[in-house]
């Protein structure tokens, strides 16, 4: 009787036990949420003290990235996109809410500024473009940026996706052909200039050895065939 009773009795413990298990598995608890004074770093990320956060669903002009505006003519729109964000967040709280990292280990989060969902804004306002490769959250905003000629699509842009893209094509194609030949020997207006890895210039300058640039693997191998060293 006893042990009759004792499992009529246990019986519902152990379901409300197993209840609570899974719901506990379903909720998620790996989310994180974050809040304060925000550092910009560029037109879709920031910093909450030591954490950066990538916003969620949003691609922004990359910080190097140029576009062209509605009578042709280059402008920063990468700088742009960054000093915009910088003047919504001046002396605001910033409230992010993630679930989960990029593979640069930042948190994906939808931040909130006040009421205002930043992502929202961002692209609503034409300073950056839906992510549909990770959301569709934001494209109804993109479409009313676009219909009004809003920021950037009130000329030209290279979609940031496309951007990093080509961008990784031009590292890839200007690698150098010898592993310790890396320094590069430049043509321009400035005579035949060559840049140590490190230097000011180096990441910017191409190498297109149809016009006679080349590839060094010391500086006196390029003193000697006529270069001389680029300043900075």
């Amino acid at each position: 009787m006893r042990g009759g009773v004792g499992a009529r009795i246990l019986s519902p413990v152990l379901r409300i036990c197993s209840l609570f298990l899974l719901l506990c598995a379903a909720l998620p608890v790996w989310a994180t949420e974050i809040g304060g004074r925000a550092r910009v770093i560029d037109g879709d990320t920031i910093e909450i003290g030591a954490t950066t956060i990538r916003l969620h669903g949003i691609d922004a002009p990359e910080l190097a990235q140029t576009c062209t505006d509605a009578q042709g003519r280059a402008w920063s729109c990468g700088r742009w996109a960054k000093r915009q964000l910088a003047k919504r967040l001046r002396g605001a709280q910033v409230s992010c809410y993630g679930r989960e990292r990029d593979r640069y280990g930042r948190l994906v989060a939808q931040c909130r500024a006040g009421e205002a969902d930043l992502g929202r804004w961002l692209v609503l306002n034409g300073m950056a473009t839906a992510y549909r490769k990770y959301s569709t959250a934001y494209v109804a905003q993109e479409a009313a940026a676009k219909r009004e000629s809003r920021g950037l699509w009130a000329g030209q842009m290279v979609a940031p996706g496309a951007y990093r893209a080509n961008r990784r094509q031009d590292r890839q194609a200007d690698a150098a052909p010898q592993a310790d030949c890396r320094i590069k020997g430049n043509i321009s207006g400035n005579g035949r200039l060559y840049h140590l890895p490190g230097s000011r210039w180096y990441g910017d300058t191409r190498i297109d050895t149809a016009r006679g640039e080349r590839w060094f693997c010391s500086e006196a191998e390029a003193r000697a065939a006529g270069w001389r060293r680029a300043r900075g």
